[in-house]
């Protein structure tokens, strides 16, 4: 773990996140298990290896994080750990979560596919997996109804999650796209604000920000709540309208270790995504229930449904769009060009998949170094 920890000061320093700390230590941290008994040593496994203790995993208040969400609060994810004890650690943002993976602070994270990507560049290739997906669409840019056009952002501030997150790294690369500049220090011809996805809604309804390029349900609560209207809905920007949103990342040294808890873990994921499939109705309410606990408010009943309409729950990590969406981190200079090969692990996935009579899904070449 010395060389994850040293990617994880080496990641802070390029992405700029002078309080990616604070913001692992004050995140909201939640403890779960199959049994109400303390959690059993490891112990050998039918597949081999040793079922983990403990699996720490990271996640987002965000609809777009309906799968952990539901896997935690539905009881997915602890039925099919079993003797493993689930702690859960709540974050705003990938890049201070990816922080604490690089630290050894979590074993999983369900995180932005930029924020995975800047993990794996830093920690040269070494330190994480890209093993399931988790939710494709559910973003979008939502600005002041005056502004019309990419040509009227000129002058004005726009907020993402994070620098350097997923959203924060679209919304940079589309302002390229339209021929203008957003500096990393916040110059140029639109200045880029990341902030807390709150403090957004707050700064929109204030007037001190022009807009902001969010995942659900903030994009939602801004259009519903503020009075703002959708200039970009991202879905309009790639083929098919599919590109990944949420995918599941997972320490390297915890899948080596602890294949079986990995795979329960997929396991848990598969049957919550079953769920909200089959039960969107009753996965909406469990979802605003779950925010309102971790939050402290829930969403209106027209939020809820607008931001779960935005998207779409999936356990494939449409490996093909990752490429792209280096090369957009890389076009903004928030990445170096890296190799991708060796970033994805689909193998029990698509194993568990198989067992479950779903086809399997495609790691774009990707998985072998």
């Amino acid at each position: 773990m010395k060389s994850a920890a040293r990617a994880a000061v080496a990641f802070g320093a390029v992405i700029g996140l002078a309080g990616a700390a604070a913001a692992c230590s004050s995140s909201k941290s939640t403890k779960s298990a199959g049994t109400d008994a303390e959690p059993a040593a490891a112990t050998s496994s039918a597949g081999g290896g040793t079922a983990a203790s403990e699996l720490r995993l990271g996640y987002f208040a965000n609809v777009t994080h309906a799968t952990p969400v539901v896997g935690v609060a539905h009881g997915d994810f602890a039925k099919a750990l079993g003797t493993t004890k689930l702690s859960t650690q709540i974050y705003n943002a990938g890049p201070a979560e990816m922080t604490a993976l690089l630290g050894g602070q979590l074993d999983a994270a369900y995180v932005g596919p930029s924020a995975a990507l800047s993990a794996f560049v830093q920690s040269h290739g070494e330190a994480l997996k890209i093993v399931a997906g988790a939710t494709t669409g559910g973003a979008e840019l939502v600005v002041k109804p005056g502004i019309g056009s990419a040509a009227d952002l000129k002058g004005k501030t726009l907020a993402t999650p994070q620098k350097g997150n997923t959203q924060d790294v679209a919304l940079r690369f589309w302002l390229k796209q339209q021929g203008l500049t957003a500096n990393a220090d916040g110059t140029g011809d639109v200045s880029v604000d990341p902030q807390d996805n709150a403090t957004t809604l707050d700064q929109f309804k204030a007037g001190h920000i022009d807009g902001a390029w969010l995942p659900e349900p903030w994009a939602s609560r801004l259009v519903l709540e503020a009075g703002a209207k959708v200039l970009v809905d991202e879905k309009d920007l790639w083929p098919n309208g599919r590109f990944s949103t949420t995918t599941l990342v997972v320490s390297s040294d915890f899948l080596k270790k602890h294949p079986d808890s990995v795979r329960a873990l997929i396991d848990g994921q598969i049957a919550a995504n079953q769920w909200i499939t089959s039960s969107p109705a009753d996965a909406q309410q469990l979802v605003n229930d779950q925010l309102k606990k971790l939050t402290g408010k829930a969403l209106t009943a027209e939020a809820i449904k607008r931001a779960f309409g935005e998207q779409t729950a999936t356990d494939d990590p449409l490996a093909a769009t990752l490429q792209t969406s280096l090369d957009h981190a890389v076009a903004t200079g928030l990445l170096k060009n890296t190799d991708l090969h060796g970033i994805f692990d689909l193998s029990i996935l698509n194993a568990e998949l198989a067992k479950n009579g779903q086809p399997a899904v495609s790691d774009a070449g990707l998985s072998k170094k």
